[in-house]
């Protein structure tokens, strides 16, 4: 068996577990490292305020880039494991939804390696590493147009595939619809301040309950094409 098989043939509980896992690290991780230390301490519209904060809090704002990597290494095991859970679904699909969530992960990544430099150029003033902090957060906003539409052909899978409920793909493609405004209303104005996402994402939750609970029920029979 080559490393390709050894990759792709494990079962779909054992798929759906490892994707639920991955997705629910990241729900605890993301937060912790964007939510409660990156926003906290970076304010855009006061540099000198922003280098005071983390060089106050250096410590927590280098652990925030460390487990903001780990996220993105997240999204591509994720995108790997639904690759095989949503496989029977439809092969060729399946493989096109889960590469867009990896080069989702790729420029995620590239915008979180934007962080370091702007410690190292971190004054006073703060207005070289603003620089920096600005990139960080364009990337990633504009990434999330792609991971939008990573999750609508995830909805358009999961009501393609006949062993998850209907109203989940609903739930999917409306958590899709969020990431895709608030993207485009970031990129076409930067005076945009709604986040629809915020309100928006539970379709996301609901699915990583239910891979646990398929990983743990079982898929039944599914006929892989």
């Amino acid at each position: 068996m080559n490393t390709t098989s050894r990759f792709t043939n494990i079962s779909l509980r054992t798929a759906a577990i490892i994707a639920g896992a991955g997705l629910l690290l990241m729900a605890i991780l993301a937060p912790i490292a964007y939510l409660n230390t990156f926003q906290s301490l970076v304010k855009f519209d006061d540099a000198a305020l922003t280098a005071q904060n983390i060089l106050n809090s250096m410590g927590a704002f280098r652990t925030a880039i460390i487990l903001l990597l780990i996220v993105a290494l997240l999204d591509i095991i994720v995108a790997w494991a639904m690759y095989i859970v949503f496989r029977p679904a439809d092969k060729k699909l399946s493989a096109i939804t889960a590469w867009l969530r990896v080069i989702y992960g790729v420029i995620f990544a590239f915008a979180i390696i934007q962080l370091p430099p702007a410690l190292n150029v971190l004054s006073a003033d703060g207005v070289q590493a603003m620089s920096y902090l600005k990139a960080f957060q364009s990337i990633w906003d504009k990434s999330l147009i792609l991971f939008g539409f990573h999750l609508l052909l995830l909805g358009y899978l999961t009501f393609k595939s006949g062993y998850v409920p209907k109203w989940l793909a609903v739930l999917l493609v409306v958590a899709a619809a969020g990431y895709i405004i608030d993207g485009f209303g970031k990129l076409l104005s930067p005076a945009y301040s709604l986040s629809i996402s915020q309100f928006t994402f539970i379709g996301e939750v609901v699915l990583i309950f239910w891979l646990f609970w398929k990983g743990a029920k079982g898929f039944g029979p599914v006929t892989k094409p």
